[in-house]
This record gives structure tokens, sequence and C-alpha cells, in this order.
């Protein structure tokens, strides 16, 4: 794959990139998604966006249709299955292009997007490439957790929402894969309704792939904008988590059982406290140390953001607490596999 002319004029050199984008009922979004594609500054013709619609309910068809004939051109496709690995397999049997990028309708990317795909697919000889993702909001709450799920105490060690520095990775969001790698591994895993890249991309690995993230690859997401969507969110990422386990036996990282680990051990304090009083100490402690961690990233992010930012503990403990109790409700399905 030769780099792409940083001037962004077409030539026969230039790849052509299939952008796939699931979609289910995302009106308030679409829109800017599409228009982000539009001002790509890699020739328009090199380009084609296939959004995969799961029969939405409200304006998003309408909206799509609106780019239907536009410079790149826009193919909506149905997805009756209404989940989204059916819709991202759909849209790659779909497409033609030599790079197959995957994107989210909840989200928007910068100009050089597609470009820079490119040029860190042929630059790095990965398999997949992606960059870093700002999480944004325009509501209050929205912008905490914003906060929250780019801070290395909220996330973990997803480098792809936390650093900065290029190298190889286990997974990016939004990855841009040379289209072998479909004929190689296969597609998207249609069990998984959620995790399903996760999924993929800890089969690429194990198959001996490559996982780029060059920061400079550069998107943003619209995060969920109430405690509770988080918290449903990231629930349903937990307990789906341990499908992955169950078809490979592993995870893909250890920072994936971190948070059931952790809420485990500290139950088991609690139970000890109940029964010997000499270890009644043991869970204020565990307490207490997460909470001073908690807000000390607290209140670094209040020196650069304001105080809106004293609800980052709630948004901290609902991403942790929500997706270790989906995980240990996910358990019995590694036992029944078992």
């Amino acid at each position: 794959m030769t780099p792409v002319d940083a001037t962004g004029r077409e030539s026969e050199q230039e790849p052509l990139v299939s952008v796939v984008i699931p979609m289910l009922n995302e009106e308030l979004h679409i829109e800017r998604c599409l228009s982000s594609l539009t001002r790509q500054d890699y020739p328009a013709g090199r380009l084609e966006i296939f959004v995969v619609d799961g029969l939405s309910s409200d304006r998003s068809r309408e909206i799509v249709s609106r780019f239907a004939r536009g410079t790149p051109p826009v193919t909506l496709l149905d997805n009756p299955a209404r989940v989204t690995p059916n819709a991202l397999n759909t849209g790659i049997l779909h497409s033609k292009g030599g790079v197959v990028v995957i994107l989210g309708s909840h989200s928007y990317v910068e100009p050089d997007f597609v470009r820079r795909n490119v040029e860190a697919l042929a630059q790095t000889g990965a398999d997949c490439v992606g960059g870093r993702i700002e999480t944004i909001s325009d509501s209050a709450t929205g912008r905490v957790i914003s906060l929250a799920m780019s801070s290395p105490f909220g996330v973990g060690g997803a480098r792809f929402r936390t650093s900065d520095k290029p190298g190889y990775v286990d997974t990016v969001a939004f990855g841009a894969y040379r289209r072998e790698v479909f004929d190689r591994i296969g597609l998207f895993d249609e069990e998984l309704v959620k995790n399903q890249d996760d999924e993929f991309n800890f089969r690429l690995t194990r198959s001996g792939g490559r996982i780029y993230l060059d920061p400079s690859i550069r998107s943003s997401y619209w995060s969920r904008t109430t405690l509770r969507s988080l918290w449903k969110q990231y629930y349903q990422y937990g307990r789906w988590k341990t499908r992955i386990f169950k078809k490979h036996g592993r995870l893909p990282s250890g920072r994936h059982i971190a948070p059931a680990l952790a809420l485990t051990v500290f139950a088991a304090s609690v139970l000890a406290g109940l029964v010997h009083r000499d270890a009644a100490w043991l869970p204020l402690s565990l307490l207490a140390a997460y909470l001073a961690v908690s807000l000390a990233v607290t209140l670094k992010a209040v020196t650069r953001n304001g105080a809106a930012c004293f609800m980052l503990p709630l948004a901290f403990a609902t991403l942790h607490l929500s997706y270790a109790l989906g995980f240990i409700r996910g358990l019995p399905v590694i036992a029944k596999a078992a």
C-alpha cells in the first residue's frame, strides 16, 4: 500500500477506502458524522460510505438520504437484525475498498482522518490502525462523564482513550483494516451483541496480526448524558466481555477483569469484617483507599476544568461498579461452557 500524497491529490496509488457506519435512531448525530466524512482531504473519488441502519424509527434515514447523491457517495443499507455486528458485516460484504474503516454514528472525525489512517497503514505495515478518540458532550453531566471516560483511573489501560504515545496496542476504536484481514480471520462475531470489536481485534492479534495506535488520527465520540445511561452501557460491556472468555478461554487483557476482581475482594473483606471483628478495618481501609484516589483525580480535574468536576467520583463509581456487576452477571456463561 503506497502512502497518500500529503497534498490530497488523487492518483491511482491511493487505495479505495470503505467506511462502514452502523446506525440505529441517531438523528441527533448522524448528520455531523457524515458531514465530517464529506470534508476529508482524501480524494472523494477514492472513498465510499455505507450506513447500515437497524430500521430506525426517527429521522435518521431521512438525514442519510440527503447524502446519497453527494460526493463521496453514501449508501444506505438495512440491518433487520438491529444489532451492531450484523450491521458491520453487511457493510463489509457490500464494500469494495482495500481499506475498511469502522466508524460509529455517535462520532465525527477530523478532515485528515482517512488520509492519516491510510498513511499509518502504509508506514507501519500493521493490519489495523486507529487513533485516540476524544469523548465529548454538550451537557454538564455528559462533560463529567467524558472526563471520566478519558481518565486512566476511569477506564484503565485503554490507550485509545488515554494515551498520546504511538505504538502497537491490543485494540483501537474506529479501526482501519486492510481488507485481507477479513479474508484471513473472518468477519465480526454476530453472537456478540456488545464487545464485538474487542473480540475481533483479539482474534486478529492472536493470529499474529498487529494493531497500531497513531494519536494523530483524531475522532470525537459523544458520551452518554446521564449516569443512568452510563450505568446501562458499562453493565452491558462487562456482561458481554465474559462471552469473549467463553469463546477464547481468556480475555484480551487483564484490565478487563480488574473491576470485578476488586469488587469481589471488597465484598470478601466486608464478609470477613462481619465474621471477625478484628478484620472490621479491612473493608473501611479498602474503601478509603479507593475514595482517596478518586478524590485526588477529581481535584486535579477541578483545577483544569472547573467546579462541575466534583461529580467525577460518581462517574468513576458508576463506570467501575456497573462494569464489575455486569461481568459477574455474565460469569454463568463461562460456567455453562466448562
